[in-house]
Protein backbone atom coordinates (compact mmCIF):
# COMPACT_ATOMS: atom_id res chain seq x y z
CA UNK A 1 0.00 0.00 0.00
CA UNK A 2 1.35 3.13 -0.97
CA UNK A 3 1.61 6.14 1.73
CA UNK A 4 0.39 9.48 0.74
CA UNK A 5 2.94 12.28 0.39
CA UNK A 6 2.47 14.33 3.73
CA UNK A 7 0.46 17.86 3.02
CA UNK A 8 2.25 21.35 4.09
CA UNK A 9 1.93 21.95 7.42
CA UNK A 10 0.10 25.76 8.09
CA UNK A 11 3.77 26.78 8.39
CA UNK A 12 5.44 25.91 5.31
CA UNK A 13 2.29 27.09 3.49
CA UNK A 14 3.15 30.24 5.18
CA UNK A 15 6.75 30.26 4.65
CA UNK A 16 5.88 29.63 0.50
CA UNK A 17 3.38 32.46 0.51
CA UNK A 18 5.80 35.05 2.07
CA UNK A 19 8.75 34.10 -0.54
CA UNK A 20 6.52 34.05 -3.53
CA UNK A 21 5.43 37.94 -2.36
CA UNK A 22 9.34 39.03 -1.92
CA UNK A 23 10.54 37.30 -4.70
CA UNK A 24 7.60 39.32 -6.63
CA UNK A 25 7.94 42.56 -4.22
CA UNK A 26 12.16 42.18 -5.30
CA UNK A 27 11.16 41.70 -9.27
CA UNK A 28 9.14 44.56 -9.09
CA UNK A 29 11.46 46.87 -7.83
CA UNK A 30 13.65 46.17 -10.22
CA UNK A 31 10.91 47.01 -12.99
CA UNK A 32 9.76 49.97 -11.27
CA UNK A 33 12.91 51.60 -10.85
CA UNK A 34 14.72 50.65 -14.74
CA UNK A 35 10.83 51.57 -16.25
CA UNK A 36 8.92 54.04 -14.43
CA UNK A 37 5.33 53.18 -13.25
CA UNK A 38 3.58 53.35 -16.48
CA UNK A 39 6.56 51.92 -18.24
CA UNK A 40 6.81 48.70 -15.60
CA UNK A 41 4.74 45.22 -17.02
CA UNK A 42 3.10 43.37 -14.31
CA UNK A 43 4.29 40.17 -17.05
CA UNK A 44 7.92 41.09 -16.69
CA UNK A 45 7.47 41.83 -12.75
CA UNK A 46 5.79 38.46 -12.61
CA UNK A 47 8.19 36.26 -14.93
CA UNK A 48 11.16 37.56 -13.00
CA UNK A 49 9.71 36.18 -9.65
CA UNK A 50 9.13 32.74 -11.19
CA UNK A 51 5.40 33.79 -10.14
CA UNK A 52 2.14 33.80 -12.55
CA UNK A 53 0.32 36.75 -12.80
CA UNK A 54 -2.44 36.24 -10.97
CA UNK A 55 -0.52 35.76 -8.04
CA UNK A 56 0.33 39.68 -8.11
CA UNK A 57 -2.84 40.56 -7.91
CA UNK A 58 -3.56 38.21 -5.00
CA UNK A 59 -0.59 39.64 -3.19
CA UNK A 60 -0.92 43.17 -4.37
CA UNK A 61 -4.69 44.27 -5.55
CA UNK A 62 -3.44 46.54 -8.28
CA UNK A 63 -0.23 47.59 -10.36
CA UNK A 64 -0.15 50.52 -8.20
CA UNK A 65 -0.78 48.62 -4.91
CA UNK A 66 2.53 47.21 -5.79
CA UNK A 67 4.33 50.28 -7.02
CA UNK A 68 3.57 51.85 -3.32
CA UNK A 69 4.52 48.42 -1.51
CA UNK A 70 8.05 48.77 -3.82
CA UNK A 71 8.90 51.99 -2.71
CA UNK A 72 8.07 51.01 1.10
CA UNK A 73 10.70 48.12 0.73
CA UNK A 74 13.14 49.61 -0.64
CA UNK A 75 13.19 52.81 1.46
CA UNK A 76 12.85 50.88 4.65
CA UNK A 77 17.03 50.03 4.82
CA UNK A 78 17.91 53.78 3.62
CA UNK A 79 15.29 55.23 6.08
CA UNK A 80 16.65 53.13 8.98
CA UNK A 81 20.58 53.58 7.97
CA UNK A 82 20.17 57.25 7.69
CA UNK A 83 17.58 57.46 11.49
CA UNK A 84 21.22 55.50 12.99
CA UNK A 85 22.98 57.96 11.71
CA UNK A 86 21.46 60.11 13.94
CA UNK A 87 21.77 58.03 17.08
CA UNK A 88 22.28 60.48 20.09
CA UNK A 89 25.20 58.40 21.36
CA UNK A 90 26.90 60.78 19.05
CA UNK A 91 27.20 64.35 19.32
CA UNK A 92 25.47 66.59 17.45
CA UNK A 93 28.35 67.74 15.18
CA UNK A 94 29.07 64.32 14.87
CA UNK A 95 25.77 62.89 13.81
CA UNK A 96 25.72 65.87 11.33
CA UNK A 97 29.21 64.14 9.40
CA UNK A 98 27.88 60.77 9.96
CA UNK A 99 24.53 61.85 8.13
CA UNK A 100 26.51 63.73 5.36
CA UNK A 101 28.40 59.96 4.98
CA UNK A 102 25.40 57.76 4.79
CA UNK A 103 24.21 59.79 2.01
CA UNK A 104 26.81 60.08 -0.34
CA UNK A 105 26.99 56.45 0.40
CA UNK A 106 22.92 55.90 -0.42
CA UNK A 107 23.70 57.60 -3.68
CA UNK A 108 26.76 55.47 -4.69
CA UNK A 109 25.12 52.32 -3.41
CA UNK A 110 20.97 52.37 -3.31
CA UNK A 111 20.65 52.72 -7.28
CA UNK A 112 16.96 51.68 -7.29
CA UNK A 113 15.78 53.84 -4.52
CA UNK A 114 17.77 56.43 -5.91
CA UNK A 115 15.57 55.63 -9.25
CA UNK A 116 12.55 55.58 -7.70
CA UNK A 117 12.52 58.63 -5.90
CA UNK A 118 13.86 60.88 -8.13
CA UNK A 119 10.89 59.14 -10.38
CA UNK A 120 8.46 60.62 -8.22
CA UNK A 121 9.59 63.66 -7.69
CA UNK A 122 9.14 64.12 -11.23
CA UNK A 123 5.74 62.65 -10.90
CA UNK A 124 4.81 65.05 -8.00
CA UNK A 125 5.91 68.03 -9.95
CA UNK A 126 3.82 66.79 -12.70
CA UNK A 127 0.84 66.42 -10.17
CA UNK A 128 0.47 63.14 -11.17
CA UNK A 129 -0.97 60.96 -8.16
CA UNK A 130 1.91 59.36 -6.47
CA UNK A 131 4.17 57.82 -2.97
CA UNK A 132 6.29 61.01 -2.41
CA UNK A 133 4.02 62.40 0.05
CA UNK A 134 3.74 59.40 1.92
CA UNK A 135 7.17 58.62 1.69
CA UNK A 136 8.38 62.47 3.03
CA UNK A 137 5.74 62.09 5.95
CA UNK A 138 6.37 58.64 7.02
CA UNK A 139 10.12 58.67 6.70
CA UNK A 140 11.95 61.95 5.41
CA UNK A 141 9.88 64.00 7.93
CA UNK A 142 10.83 62.55 10.80
CA UNK A 143 14.93 62.22 9.74
CA UNK A 144 14.61 66.25 9.08
CA UNK A 145 13.20 66.79 12.17
CA UNK A 146 16.20 64.73 13.89
CA UNK A 147 18.82 66.29 11.52
CA UNK A 148 17.53 70.16 12.87
CA UNK A 149 17.56 68.68 16.27
CA UNK A 150 20.55 67.78 16.37
CA UNK A 151 21.71 71.25 14.85
CA UNK A 152 20.05 73.18 17.55
CA UNK A 153 21.57 70.79 20.11
CA UNK A 154 25.35 71.86 18.63
CA UNK A 155 24.78 74.97 18.73
CA UNK A 156 23.51 75.34 22.49
CA UNK A 157 26.30 73.25 23.45
CA UNK A 158 28.67 75.87 21.81
CA UNK A 159 30.28 72.43 19.38
CA UNK A 160 28.58 73.97 16.47
CA UNK A 161 28.56 77.53 14.88
CA UNK A 162 25.26 79.81 15.17
CA UNK A 163 23.84 78.99 11.76
CA UNK A 164 20.29 78.21 10.22
CA UNK A 165 19.56 74.40 10.30
CA UNK A 166 17.60 74.40 7.15
CA UNK A 167 20.93 75.77 5.38
CA UNK A 168 22.87 72.73 6.93
CA UNK A 169 20.79 70.29 5.34
CA UNK A 170 21.02 71.98 2.12
CA UNK A 171 24.47 72.02 2.05
CA UNK A 172 24.96 68.56 3.03
CA UNK A 173 22.74 67.01 1.25
CA UNK A 174 23.10 69.14 -2.03
CA UNK A 175 26.52 68.92 -1.98
CA UNK A 176 26.08 65.40 -3.00
CA UNK A 177 23.44 65.23 -5.01
CA UNK A 178 25.14 68.03 -7.29
CA UNK A 179 28.57 66.11 -7.63
CA UNK A 180 26.46 63.18 -9.41
CA UNK A 181 24.13 65.03 -11.08
CA UNK A 182 26.49 67.33 -12.79
CA UNK A 183 28.89 64.87 -13.21
CA UNK A 184 28.65 63.79 -16.64
CA UNK A 185 28.84 67.48 -17.81
CA UNK A 186 31.92 68.47 -15.31
CA UNK A 187 33.38 65.69 -16.73
CA UNK A 188 33.78 67.18 -20.59
CA UNK A 189 36.25 70.08 -18.72
CA UNK A 190 38.24 67.28 -15.97
CA UNK A 191 41.25 64.98 -17.09
CA UNK A 192 40.25 62.21 -15.07
CA UNK A 193 36.94 59.90 -14.80
CA UNK A 194 34.88 61.38 -12.06
CA UNK A 195 33.12 57.76 -11.60
CA UNK A 196 36.93 55.98 -10.73
CA UNK A 197 36.41 54.50 -7.21
CA UNK A 198 39.75 56.44 -6.53
CA UNK A 199 38.13 59.52 -7.24
CA UNK A 200 34.58 58.40 -5.46
CA UNK A 201 36.76 58.16 -2.32
CA UNK A 202 38.43 61.34 -2.52
CA UNK A 203 35.27 63.27 -3.23
CA UNK A 204 33.59 61.68 -0.20
CA UNK A 205 36.75 62.09 2.04
CA UNK A 206 36.57 65.92 1.09
CA UNK A 207 32.93 66.31 1.64
CA UNK A 208 33.59 65.37 5.03
CA UNK A 209 36.30 66.75 5.63
CA UNK A 210 35.09 70.76 4.89
CA UNK A 211 31.93 70.08 6.61
CA UNK A 212 34.32 68.99 9.73
CA UNK A 213 36.45 72.56 9.25
CA UNK A 214 32.96 74.38 8.27
CA UNK A 215 30.21 73.65 11.27
CA UNK A 216 32.37 73.27 14.30
CA UNK A 217 33.31 75.93 16.27
CA UNK A 218 36.55 73.96 17.27
CA UNK A 219 38.02 73.48 13.79
CA UNK A 220 40.74 71.18 15.23
CA UNK A 221 38.19 68.79 16.75
CA UNK A 222 36.01 69.23 13.53
CA UNK A 223 38.93 67.51 11.67
CA UNK A 224 39.21 64.66 13.99
CA UNK A 225 35.81 63.86 13.93
CA UNK A 226 35.42 63.97 10.05
CA UNK A 227 38.53 61.48 9.82
CA UNK A 228 37.21 59.41 12.73
CA UNK A 229 33.84 58.93 11.82
CA UNK A 230 35.98 58.50 7.86
CA UNK A 231 37.73 55.59 9.42
CA UNK A 232 34.74 54.07 10.96
CA UNK A 233 32.57 53.86 7.73
CA UNK A 234 34.90 52.91 5.24
CA UNK A 235 33.64 53.75 1.26
CA UNK A 236 31.30 50.56 0.80
CA UNK A 237 32.76 48.69 -2.65
CA UNK A 238 31.75 49.86 -6.13
CA UNK A 239 31.91 48.19 -9.09
CA UNK A 240 30.65 50.05 -11.97
CA UNK A 241 29.31 54.29 -11.99
CA UNK A 242 29.06 54.82 -15.60
CA UNK A 243 25.85 53.76 -16.31
CA UNK A 244 24.53 57.55 -14.60
CA UNK A 245 26.40 59.08 -17.71
CA UNK A 246 23.72 57.48 -20.09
Amino acid sequence: MKTRPAKPDQNERKDRAEQTRKAILHAAIAEFSAHGLSGARTEAIAESAGANKALLYYYFKSKKDLYVAAIDEVSAKVVADALAALDPAYSPGERLLRSALNHFDRILTQREFQSLLQQEMVRFQREESGSISHFFQNAFSPFMRKLQDAVQEGMNSGELCEMDPLQVMYSIFGANVFYFMSAPMVQLAMPFDLFDANVLRLRREAAVNFLGQALFTDRARGAQLASRVLLEQPMPPVKDFTFRRK
